[in-house]
C-alpha cells in the first residue's frame, strides 16, 4: 500500500509539461493531445488513477475514436470509477460543443459545392443517432441553403422517405435543387437495394416537377457515402 502511495502522483506534482492546463497556457490547445483535453474536462482521477490515466482508458474503451465516445451514455461513462453524472455531463457537452460548431461553420458558407459541403451541412444531426432519420437539403437556383428539414424517423434498421411529402415541402419553399440525406447507424456506408430503388424513384419524381436531386448521401459515424461522387446519380 505504502509502495503504490509513493508512485502515484498528482496533476501538480508532476513536471509543468505534463500538466494539461499548464500544457494548454504555454503550448496553446493545439499542443494537446485528446487525453490531455478530457483530463482538463474531468479535473480529478480516482483512488487510483490520474485524471489523465483515467481519461486514456476511457480513450482506449472506444478505440480512441472521438466518434464513439460521442456515442456513449451518460451511463456508460458513470461505469468507470471516478466518473459522476457531473464529469460526464461534461465530456458530453464538449463534444456536443464541438459537433455544434463543425455545423455552424458548414451553414455559414451556405452554398453547397460539393458532397463534402453538404455533410458539414447535415452532419450535426445524422452523427451519433442509435436509429435512422431521413432528411433533405432545400436549395435555391445558386445552390444556396434554403434549409434543412427532417423527413421521417424509423429504427435501427430503416426509415421511410416519402416522394410526395418530400416533394411538397420542396414546392412550398421554392426549391430548385434537393439533396437527399440519410443514416447508417451502424455506420455501414455502403447502399441497400431499398437505397438504390427510392433514390432513383425519388430523382424520376423530381424530373417531372423540374427539382433536381443532386445528391443523395449516407451518414455513417463520421463518414459519408455520395452518390453523386460515385457516378449514381
Amino acid at each position: 500500500m505504502m509502495e503504490r502511495e509513493q508512485k502515484k502522483f498528482t496533476i501538480k506534482e508532476w513536471a509543468i509539461d505534463d500538466r494539461p492546463r499548464e500544457k494548454m497556457l504555454l503550448k496553446g490547445r493545439a499542443s494537446l493531445s485528446d487525453a490531455e483535453l478530457i483530463a482538463i474536462l474531468i479535473g480529478s482521477g480516482n483512488q487510483d488513477e490520474s485524471a489523465l490515466e483515467l481519461s486514456r482508458k476511457i480513450l482506449k474503451s472506444v478505440k480512441n475514436n472521438l466518434v464513439e465516445l460521442s456515442r456513449l451514455s451518460i451511463s456508460d461513462l458513470k461505469k468507470f470509477k471516478g466518473i459522476g453524472e457531473a464529469k460526464a455531463v461534461s465530456i458530453l457537452a464538449a463534444l456536443e460543443l464541438g459537433k455544434r460548431r463543425r455545423s455552424a461553420e458548414a451553414l455559414e458558407r451556405k452554398t453547397i459545392r460539393s458532397s463534402r459541403d453538404a455533410f458539414e451541412c447535415i452532419y450535426q444531426e445524422a452523427t451519433d443517432l442509435h436509429y435512422e432519420k431521413f432528411w433533405v437539403i432545400l436549395l435555391d437556383q445558386a445552390n444556396k441553403v434554403l434549409r434543412l428539414t427532417e423527413i421521417s424517423e424509423g429504427g435501427v434498421s430503416g426509415t421511410v422517405a416519402d416522394p410526395k411529402k418530400i416533394f411538397r415541402i420542396a414546392l412550398e419553399h421554392h426549391a430548385s435543387n434537393i439533396i437527399l440525406c440519410h443514416n447508417h447507424p451502424s455506420g455501414q456506408l455502403k447502399p441497400s437495394e431499398a437505397d438504390m430503388k427510392i433514390t432513383k424513384k425519388i430523382v424520376q419524381s423530381g424530373d417531372m416537377l423540374d427539382i433536381k436531386v443532386l445528391d443523395h448521401l449516407i451518414i455513417g459515424h463520421d463518414a459519408y457515402y455520395s452518390f453523386s461522387d460515385e457516378g449514381l446519380m
